[in-house]
């Protein structure tokens, strides 16, 4: 209970949100590094699984070695990164190791959705003399748009919580406040920080569980 009521009063306390190491520099910082990760991991990613989505050649191979992504931990990933060349540039090594472990959720959700598109569909769109690109950008794309937000979700939210390791590597982020938490032996700081990082990752998850309720509202509101 003293911890918590700790963690309050170090939340609760204005100094602790001011200033080069105040919570909303960290939060800054945690956001930019998150966002950068996600464009990137969707960069990287979501063309592949779309592309091999509307061939429907070759993406149970990707998906596979991708989901054996997932079996390596980022931060070993990360201490990897960290040992090899890429060492001595900046946020390169984490911004790597976090794309990395992003990609997974991003390719199957992105896969998945595309393959689950009626035949029905792809064969009208084909047969009203649209080319390939057309039926995927046309048709396919906005039937698996939903799907492909899903991953988007799950990769957001998972970055969120992952990019503390950032931390660790000398970067920036609420991952920050927990290590100097450990570095002053203050559990109370440690918990505010973790709590900092859970709840912004829970009002991501919130904000895109409210795109995906607006989006049916919408086109019932278009279709009216």
């Amino acid at each position: 209970m003293n911890t918590v009521a700790g963690a309050w009063s170090w939340l609760t306390t204005g100094a602790h949100w001011s200033g080069e190491n105040g919570v909303w520099n960290r939060l800054g910082e945690h956001l930019f590094l998150t966002g950068v990760c996600l464009v990137l991991s969707c960069l990287v990613a979501l063309p592949v699984a779309l592309v091999l989505g509307h061939l429907g050649r070759g993406g149970a191979l990707a998906v596979n070695l991708a989901n054996a992504g997932r079996a390596v931990p980022t931060f070993a990933v990360l201490v990897l990164l960290l040992l090899s060349p890429l060492g001595p540039y900046g946020p390169w090594p984490t911004i790597i190791a976090l794309v990395l472990f992003a990609v997974p959720p991003l390719l199957t959700n992105a896969y998945v959705g595309m393959r689950g598109v009626d035949p029905d569909v792809v064969r009208a769109a084909r047969s009203m003399g649209m080319t390939g690109r057309q039926t995927l950008a046309r048709a396919e794309l906005p039937l698996a748009l939903p799907m492909i937000l899903t991953g988007v979700r799950i990769a957001a939210v998972q970055l969120i919580a992952t990019a503390t390791v950032a931390a660790l590597a000398g970067g920036g982020g609420l991952g920050r406040i927990i290590t100097a938490g450990f570095n002053l032996a203050s559990t109370p700081q440690v918990v505010a920080g973790a709590f900092l990082v859970a709840a912004l990752a829970l009002l991501v998850e919130a904000l895109f569980e409210g795109v995906r309720r607006a989006r049916p509202a919408r086109a019932r509101g278009s279709g009216a």
